[in-house]
């Protein structure tokens, strides 16, 4: 098979009229084209147009190849996205002035051909100060770095409270939820609190009218009396 060879047209058959097309242009226009429009469409539907324009921005902080990606203009509209941040004069005046020197300053600068992402370039700008000479700058690497970590947190929020509040749990007040929330998504840490602990302080509140029944294992007195004086300090 040559890309010159023909074949029919997609739906055409080989008789009179029938357009014959090169295996190039079935391959690029008619498989290609058609299935990278589809990923782009799907995409589009899936994310937001602030996103997308937000990782494009975030994207011109690439390391790579000299900074091929850097582009001063979004990377002004990636502060303008994050307004509580950066004031309006640093966005105006100083930025673009710290872009364009640091872009210069770093090409020049054969040790940050070492960088492949944003990590290594935010650890090689403290090493050599320039962190500090360019804190507009860093400022945006370090928005970068964080915008993963803040999404996942918001993803295990959102995953935690559809696991809380079902249907059964549909009435369920503001505050309950926060908490049981809190309990869900660091359970980690809550595994490690004692349960005698959290018996003992429960049960000390003077509001209870009930006892709950005893523990067979009894927790370590000294972390039994800590809670107690706390209950104790809390009432008074």
């Amino acid at each position: 098979m040559v890309r010159d060879d023909t074949i029919p047209a997609w739906g055409r058959s080989r008789g009179r009229g029938g357009q014959m097309v090169t295996f190039y242009q079935r391959f690029r226009y008619e498989i290609f084209n058609v299935l990278l429009d589809q990923i782009i469409t799907e995409l589009n539907n899936r994310f937001a147009e602030r996103s997308t324009q937000l990782l494009r921005c975030i994207a011109c902080l690439d390391p790579r190849n000299s900074f091929a990606n850097f582009d001063e203009d979004k990377l002004v509209q990636l502060a303008q996205m994050y307004a509580d941040d950066f004031s309006i004069y640093e966005i105006s005046f100083v930025l673009r002035n710290q872009l364009e020197n640091f872009i210069a300053d770093v090409r020049a600068d054969s040790s940050f051909v070492s960088c492949n992402d944003l990590g290594s370039l935010a650890v090689k700008m403290v090493q050599t100060d320039r962190h500090i000479v360019f804190p507009l700058v860093y400022r945006l690497i370090e928005l970068a770095l964080i915008l993963p970590v803040a999404t996942a947190s918001v993803e295990r929020a959102f995953s935690a409270m559809s696991i809380i509040k079902t249907e059964l749990r549909n009435k369920m007040g503001d505050d309950w939820l926060n908490y049981s929330m809190v309990c869900n998504i660091e359970r980690e840490i809550f595994a490690k609190v004692d349960d005698d602990a959290i018996i003992y302080r429960f049960q000390a509140y003077r509001f209870r009218k009930g006892t709950l029944p005893p523990r067979s294992s009894v927790g370590s007195s000294s972390t039994v009396d800590q809670v107690m004086e706390d209950t104790d300090e809390a009432n008074h």
